[in-house]
């Protein structure tokens, strides 16, 4: 890769560094903390990671976190995995996303909006009220601290509460979108044995309604734990049959009471994707969490009490729950509900412009198709209040940086961000006092020792190796839930370099500092920014009887496309016929989510495994990108070499 400074595509004013939220947190720093007042970003950072507990002290201050109970010291251990952040330390991270309602009680805390793309606000005020009523209510029900709450929720008003009530009392939250199907949803409630379920009755995507009713009654059969059902009637049904009424648990005017627990006292569980089983349970705490987001929302974001925050999101992707962390600074948080593209594909936009969005954060694969589709942002509607366009997801495009400065404004800042499911939160991204260079991620973000190993685990500059993390995260997870020694989660990220955090993207670090992200080094499929299992659509397949065994690929398109192939070896006198291939997608639509469903259907002769068993996803996809075969996969590792022909031939001549 060249190491050329090319010509910035944006550079911040003086007067922005000026203002910048991190500009003035660092001249702070450097006055109480002896961080560096000189060297701009570079400096800061480098500070960041060689002087960690003195770091994330300075940032519990500047953010006044409150602790009810003092730290004995920041890092109690900071092997990885296991860290041990803040012993001693008491705290709730529910108390600190309403911190706002006490000075700015009648200003929107949320903006909700559906596909009628009307925005209705929630004030700070109404959501504290709320959440106290539904805290009391949980408490009334037996929710004890270290209790699992689970939402099988839209992105309304309603799971924001429900997240915040959960929190306050102590519970741990844990949320799945409603086009999961019932299969997805219990692979990941199951593992955690939630005690109660907020659920809708059903869904409005794409101009339509969708009945979960069916879906529901099926979690509550198969979910024996349930002491309690709250019903969110969004398409206006009646509740079934003992389930309780959302309006009757948030009716009354309730001060919440916060539960003090310790920092590292569960807050919610993500999931991974699922590529080799059931998906990861991925346990978060409240203050990792609260700190983390702290940092990354109030500082690299640049985000406070006058700004809205809007990133298109469902509750089943991590960005949820960061979207939702808004509030921590004070924030209006924008919830859309509803299709990315409806009724057109400019819908995202219009939502932008409608609720005043100062960030308006959305996918790499969202931008690529509005260019694609001749989407002109600035020309159809007023972006003036937007300040930043961030994407996740996948690696932004080249032509996705430019698009975006020609196409919505030529001072607007582009944050490029990367990071994942496993922290919550970014490793590299925005920094407001930096510039944009196309293609590239601005910065590693500050705490985040980032860097690119080679397989010895020598470091790199300006080559592409793999993302690596040299020092522990507040939001790395406490543990994976039913990982009693802890196996899974070191195999996870810690199996290739001991001590280490391997993450499984390829990055190259710039030797001016910025970063570049090539994609996954690992089979996990990433489409529209959300990160899916392929052992999922195969257990759904494979239930066909036609289908003998399968193979799912993800493969990132220098387009900024991604390409998903599902290859099908076929039962002995089946044909892959148009019913077939109909069958196969309703059947994957169906059980999973219409995300799931892959672009082409291609039969293959038979499926390449490992000598134990495994089928080789990461070879394939070497191969389908152009990569010889010598250089794509081990041979003494395959256990039939020949079938791996067929897939180099399909690279060779697909268009």
């Amino acid at each position: 890769m060249s190491t050329v400074n090319p010509q910035p595509l944006w550079q911040p004013t003086a007067e922005r560094i000026a203002e910048a939220r991190i500009t003035r947190f660092q001249a702070w720093a450097a006055e109480h903390h002896g961080a560096p007042a000189d060297g701009g970003y570079a400096a800061l950072h480098r500070w960041s990671v060689e002087e960690l507990e003195t770091f994330w002290k300075a940032v519990t201050e500047w953010f006044d976190v409150r602790f009810t109970t003092p730290y004995e010291r920041v890092l109690g251990d900071r092997s990885m995995p296991g860290a041990q952040w803040f012993p001693g330390a008491t705290l709730n991270y529910a108390e600190h996303a309403l911190r706002a309602a006490g000075s700015r009680a009648d200003e929107p805390a949320l903006l909700h909006v559906d596909e009628t793309h009307d925005p209705r606000p929630v004030t700070w005020a109404d959501l504290r009220r709320q959440v106290g009523s539904l805290a009391a209510e949980l408490r009334a029900l037996g929710v004890r601290p270290g209790d699992r709450v689970s939402g099988y929720l839209p992105n309304i008003p309603e799971a924001v509460v429900a997240l915040l009530a959960t929190a306050a009392v102590g519970g741990v939250w844990t949320s799945c979108a409603p086009d999961f199907g019932a299969r997805s949803v219990l692979d990941r409630f199951q593992q955690v044995e939630p005690v109660v379920l907020f659920t809708v009755d059903g869904y409005r995507y794409g101009g339509k309604e969708h009945d979960r009713r069916g879906i529901v009654a099926e979690l509550r059969r198969e979910l024996p734990t349930l002491r309690a059902v709250v019903h969110i009637p969004l398409l206006g049904t009646e509740a079934p049959d003992g389930a309780l009424e959302w309006s009757a648990l948030t009716a009354a005017d309730t001060a919440p009471v916060f539960e003090q627990v310790p920092f590292d006292h569960p807050l919610w569980v993500l999931y991974s994707s699922g590529t080799t089983g059931l998906p990861k349970a991925i346990v978060q705490s409240q203050g990792g969490i609260l700190v983390e987001h702290l940092k990354q929302l109030g500082l690299h974001c640049d985000l406070g009490p006058e700004d809205r925050f809007f990133w298109y999101t469902s509750t089943g992707w991590m960005m949820w729950n960061f979207l939702v962390s808004g509030l921590l600074t004070g924030t209006t948080v924008v919830l859309y509900d509803g299709s990315p593209g409806h009724p057109d594909t400019g819908a995202q936009w219009r939502i932008a412009e409608r609720t005043g969005a100062t960030l308006y954060g959305t996918s790499a694969a969202y931008v690529m198709a509005c260019r694609k589709a001749g989407v002109h942002p600035s020309r159809d509607h007023d972006l003036s209040a937007v300040k930043c366009v961030a994407t996740t997801g996948s690696p932004l495009p080249p032509d996705g940086f430019r698009w975006l400065h020609d196409e919505v404004r030529h001072d607007l800042w582009i944050a490029s961000v990367s990071g994942g499911t496993d922290v919550c939160s970014c490793f590299a991204g925005a920094v407001p006092t930096l510039p944009v260079h196309v293609g590239e991620l601005q910065a590693p973000c500050l705490g985040t020792d980032l860097q690119s190993w080679d397989p010895s685990g020598k470091p790199l500059t300006d080559e592409v190796g793999e993302l690596v993390v040299t020092n522990p995260m507040p939001s790395m997870p406490i543990h994976f839930w039913n990982d009693p020694d802890g196996s899974r989660y070191h195999d996870s990220y810690f199996d290739t370099y001991p001590g280490v955090w391997r993450h499984g993207d390829w990055i190259t670090l710039t030797s001016r500092g910025s970063v570049v992200i090539h994609g996954r080094s690992d089979s996990t499929l990433n489409r529209q920014g959300v990160r899916m299992g392929s052992a999922d659509i195969y257990e759904a397949v494979e239930r066909l009887p036609e289908i003998k065994e399968s193979l799912v690929v993800g493969i990132e398109q220098p387009d900024g496309g991604y390409w998903m192939p599902l290859f099908v070896h076929l039962a002995p006198g089946a044909t892959l016929d148009d019913d077939l291939t109909d069958r196969i997608r309703k059947t994957i639509r169906t059980q999973l989510s219409p995300r799931h469903v892959p672009d082409e259907i291609i039969e293959v002769p038979g499926i390449p495994h490992t000598l134990t068993g495994k089928r080789i996803e990461v070879p394939v996809k070497r191969l389908l990108q152009g990569t010889p075969l010598e250089k794509a996969v081990n041979p003494g590792s395959i256990d039939n070499l020949d079938l791996l022909a067929h897939y180099q031939e399909l690279a060779r001549t697909r268009p």
